[in-house]
């Protein structure tokens, strides 16, 4: 056997090179590159590495966490066919990715971690950044990452490595199975050099298989699709990572049976398709929310059912209702006690839509889907001409966007209260140009996540919209986008706060407390002084992005006409008023309510809560009848 002498860091990024993925019979090469900051942990090891192979491009980000959020926004740009591998060193370096390694795992998106660890050799413990504990010699603070990584191994020995990037890869491109990948590299074997065999760095495709769903239960799926007389489907991120959209079409066109999107599913059809009630859930529209909680049948594609597009279990109210389950993953498949039909979504529907030839819903059923839609027209025509303020409301700026934006083009968001009015408002016109992180809902991701789509696909202009509190948590890839020349679009609303929670607050009966940008009150001893002076527009201006603040939608839409030829990242702040909201339609989210308080509101709210929290559900039907 042929050997070659590396070490332990070079053997992992000429491994890394050569690996690729293959689906339908495409073929792409899997890793597009590293991104990460070099510290004292990994600078010798894997710093060399890539410095000997510039063909495996390095970028610089400026945080951590960051560099996992890049990575994550684009492997879900790229529908997990792609990712970027994020290099850390010891200490804080590696603890910063243990967030972007929990948005990346609960999204179910593959990125690969590589923080630098203690010393294998342990003789100069306790290194610098070195957690020590009493009981143990095994373990550093790379420790954290366990439980939010899918597949997480330490490489003490360089030979190790062989073993553990082969199950890396099988975890990474796994439909059912991927998330983050936490391969631990203590930072002197990262430097070990040993007799690596030649075959490891050969081309190695791993193919993405298309599961067909069991035969016997797909024959009892197409019954309760016969007997259903106000079915409705839930489209989860699935329907888009399995390339699906074209199938699903297919599939409803034929029956007529509407759908409802979750937030990763949101573009699996047009807005504007006959059978599209468009958002679903908490954040969902009237429509969609009618229709679930009168279903007779849920037919869930690639949905993992969160809270949110359950309504905290609420969201399906007929007491007999069936679920369907389409879902690569077992685990998901046989949520809500469904009908498991464990297979991919594309030769699922396929399955479905060949053995429901003629099976259409009823003329009632679809002049409701058609009234549904054009209420929802009307009301999202509403909020896009409030003409409020100033300041504006938050819905005319997303109307605003949404007017500038072309098809192709992504609009990318995480947190606060912009998802929910982008669930319900943004009109996606093609699969991939609503890029939205809910799953983990992590504040921070919205520029980093943005600049990976941007990287995915640097021909689509990128919509960044994000507001005050987002931006101040983790702004500074703005630095990497003007570095690595991706031309982000960045609206910045500003509300002096945190607008979603401060909602949240004032329902529950407690009035925003601490959720304003405001000075202490030397006289309440509260947060409640004059507004902080914040200019964002001088701040992204300093960090070398090209910035502008403007006053109403009228100034907005002319800067984002403008902003087409700008060439490097353009950010746009407005100021928004945080109390003029989108309502909520038909919908309930479970947020417990204090049993006692001293506060009359609050008790108030509680007695509310009580009567709400009743509807709750547990699904427990048979899949016998």
């Amino acid at each position: 056997m042929k050997t070659r002498r590396l070490t332990m860091a070079q053997a992992l990024v000429l491994f890394l090179k050569n690996q690729f993925v293959e689906r339908d019979g495409r073929e792409t090469q899997f890793f597009a590159g590293a991104v990460g900051i070099f510290g004292h942990g990994c600078i010798a090891g894997i710093g060399e590495a890539l410095q000997e192979n510039p063909d495996f491009r390095y970028y610089l980000c400026r945080n951590e966490q960051g560099a996992a959020h890049i990575a994550t926004g684009f492997a879900k740009a790229s529908n997990r066919l792609r990712t970027l591998t994020c290099v850390s060193s010891i200490g804080p370096g590696a603890t910063n990715i243990v967030t972007g390694a929990a948005t990346a795992t609960i999204n179910r998106i593959p990125i690969l971690l590589l923080p630098g660890d203690i010393f294998a050799r342990r003789n100069v413990a306790p290194v610098l950044q070195q957690l020590e504990s009493e009981s143990t010699q095994d373990i550093s603070v790379n420790d954290c990452f366990r439980p939010v990584s899918k597949f997480w191994d330490r490489i003490n020995r360089p030979e190790q490595l062989v073993f553990s990037v082969m199950e890396a890869m099988r975890v990474l491109t796994s439909p059912a199975h991927t998330g983050a990948v936490t391969l631990s590299l203590p930072q002197d074997v990262q430097a070990e050099a040993w007799e690596y065999p030649e075959d490891l760095f050969d081309k190695r495709v791993w193919h993405i298989p298309r599961t067909p769903p069991e035969p016997e239960l797909l024959n009892r799926a197409v019954q309760w699709i016969r007997a259903a007389q106000r079915p409705i489907i839930v489209a989860g991120g699935g329907v888009l990572y399995s390339d699906a959209t074209e199938s699903l079409a297919r599939f409803v066109e034929k029956s007529g049976i509407a759908i409802g999107e979750t937030q990763a599913g949101k573009g699996c059809l047009p807005f504007d398709h006959s059978q599209n009630l468009g958002a679903i859930g908490v954040t969902g529209t009237p429509g969609a929310n009618i229709f679930a909680r009168e279903a007779d049948l849920v037919i869930g594609v690639g949905t993992r059912y969160s809270d949110f597009t359950t309504a905290s279990k609420t969201a399906f109210q007929h007491p007999e209702v069936k679920f369907i389950n389409i879902n690569i993953a077992e685990f998901d498949a046989f949520k809500h006690n469904a009908l498991p039909l464990v297979s991919d979504a594309a030769v699922a529907l396929n399955k479905l839509s060949e053995a429901l030839s003629g099976c259409r819903v009823s003329n009632k059923y679809a002049e409701k889907v058609s009234d549904q839609r054009k209420f929802w027209d009307a009301e999202s025509s509403r909020i896009f001409s409030l003409q409020h303020g100033p300041p504006v409301s938050q819905g005319e700026v997303i109307g605003t966007v949404l007017k500038i934006s072309r098809p192709q083009d992504v609009v990318v968001c995480a947190a606060g209260s912009l998802p929910g009015d982008l669930h319900k408002l943004w009109q996606a016109r093609r699969p991939g140009g609503y890029h939205m992180e809910y799953g983990y809902s992590c504040m921070g991701y919205e520029i980093a996540g943005g600049l990976g789509v941007k990287m995915a696909d640097p021909s689509r202009e990128v919509y960044v919209m994000v507001g005050d509190g987002s931006f101040l948590m983790m702004s500074s890839e703005i630095v990497t986008s003007i570095q690595e020349g991706y031309k982000l679009n960045v609206v910045l609303l500003d509300n002096q706060g945190y607008s979603s929670i401060g909602g949240l607050s004032n329902s529950l009966g407690s009035q925003g407390f601490g959720t304003d940008y405001r000075r202490r009150n030397l006289q309440t001893g509260q947060l409640d002084g004059r507004p902080l002076p914040i200019d964002f527009a001088a701040i992204t201006q300093a960090m070398g992005a090209h910035s502008v603040r403007v006053n109403d939608c009228v100034e907005l839409e002319r800067a984002l006409q403008d902003a087409k030829q700008i060439p490097c990242t353009n950010v746009i702040v407005i100021e928004t008023d945080k109390e003029s909201r989108v309502p909520g339609y038909e919908s309930w989210w479970d947020v417990p309510v204090a049993e006692v308080s001293e506060m009359p509101a609050v008790r108030e709210v509680h007695i509310q809560y009580e009567r709400a929290v009743r509807k709750e559900r547990t699904f427990l039907g048979s899949h016998d009848d």
